[in-house]
């Protein structure tokens, strides 16, 4: 699970050029930004997005809940790095809630940390990466920041990624 954070800066390319004359790109507003939360089933490999103003304590808090909305009466593996809102008072408050009746080695909603600084090991940076990488490639058809989100929503919706090789996260399938 994580977050992606697309900027209107996201859908700029590349491209060749007389070195001589000076090109500019048109942005209308480089603090237009889309925040997506994402997670990967492990099993199904199924993704999972939503669409949210920004990420912080309550919008995380609030994506766990569609998850278990997902996975009903299914016990949780979150997989995430460690920024401040997945620790967060709230996000504790709310674990130790549902995992209040649970004995330790059955907790509903289960949390590991990653090593810091290491988003090769959280396949859905993968995902978005693929997914930053097809804006970039047609970003002449980006003609404002909603097209740019529309492309993103349909590369998602589509299927167009890769899906990373989740056999290196099947140690985690036996935590539950």
């Amino acid at each position: 699970m994580d977050e992606c954070h697309l900027m209107s800066g996201d859908i700029c390319g590349y491209g060749w050029g007389n070195c001589k004359e000076r090109r500019t790109v048109d942005v209308l507003n480089y603090r237009d930004r889309q925040t997506y939360y994402g997670a990967v089933d492990l099993f199904s490999q199924q993704l999972l997005i939503q669409k949210t103003k920004t990420a912080d304590g309550t919008q995380t808090l609030n994506f766990v809940k569609y998850l278990q909305s997902q996975r009903p009466n299914s016990r949780l593996i979150l997989i995430w790095d460690g920024a401040s809102y997945h620790r967060g008072q709230e996000f504790q408050d709310y674990l130790a809630e549902v995992n209040h009746h649970c004995q330790d080695n059955a907790r509903q909603i289960h949390c590991q940390l990653f090593a810091p600084y290491a988003p090769s090991e959280n396949p859905i940076e993968n995902i978005w990466s693929q997914v930053k990488n097809f804006l970039k490639r047609f970003h002449r058809f980006c003609k404002s920041f909603s097209i740019a989100k529309r492309l993103f929503e349909l590369f998602i919706d589509s299927h167009l990624f890769t899906m990373p090789n989740l056999n290196h996260y099947d140690a985690f399938s036996h935590l539950f």
